[in-house]
């Protein structure tokens, strides 16, 4: 289980470190918002412990960065802010967890393990600022959480599950509405129009993209 810990306090970083690898987790720190950023780019991790207050980048401007680039690594919040509407804020924004500072060793452990432990039991799909949670039947972007029919649910699970690549008009009649053959109509074209009102128009970046006579693709922009 790989850990990183963002975190200016030089003191906090080693405490935990050193907590985590005894308790048979594998550590890496960082002290700011930007090397945070440089270190999930380069390395895999399980989860990452977030402070708010950070020099630079604070910790809200980095797991929206995290979005932005599709790091879905799960979050939990380590902070000494306790304010109710910063908790709220914090998980609003896709934080799994929030644990004030000062707190109890084991607390922490056992919320490590109950957060990914909640990610492999719930699983979600997520394609740059936009996350699909399969057993919730919601979808968020940037956040926000999208009003979607059963239908055009289907419909952006499947691009989702393709995601980059082209998904022909026939294969989204046969996985949305179980149509083995093409009937004629433009009731895919429709629901795509449909999606495209709710994912992107509201957000100004584009996700689900026309390939021209061949079908449709759902992607983040580089």
């Amino acid at each position: 289980m790989r850990i990183l810990i963002v975190d200016d306090d030089p003191k906090y970083r080693a405490f935990v470190c050193k907590g985590l690898t005894e308790s048979g987790m594998e550590c890496a720190v960082a002290a700011d918002g930007e090397d945070a950023l440089k270190v999930l780019r380069e390395r895999t991790f399980d989860l990452v412990l977030l402070d708010v207050n950070l020099p630079g980048l604070q910790g809200w401007d980095v797991l929206e960065a995290m979005h932005r680039e599709g790091l879905g690594v799960p979050v939990i919040w380590v902070t000494a802010r306790d304010a109710l509407d910063e908790r709220i804020r914090g998980l609003r924004m896709g934080g799994d967890d929030y644990i004030v500072k000062p707190f109890a060793f084991a607390e922490l452990v056992a919320r490590i393990h109950a957060v990914l432990r909640r990610r492999r039991e719930h699983p979600r799909c997520r394609v740059g600022d936009l996350e699909i949670d399969y057993m919730e039947t919601l979808a968020t972007r940037d956040g926000e959480a999208l009003d979607l029919t059963r239908t055009e649910f289907a419909l952006l699970r499947h691009l989702a599950e393709k995601q980059g690549e082209t998904v022909t008009r026939t294969e989204l009649l046969q996985a949305v509405w179980g149509m083995g053959f093409d009937p004629g109509t433009n009731i895919v074209d429709v629901h795509i129009r449909r999606l495209r009102k709710k994912v992107d128009e509201p957000f100004g970046s584009p996700m689900i993209h026309t390939v021209r006579g061949a079908g449709y693709a759902l992607a983040a922009d580089d």
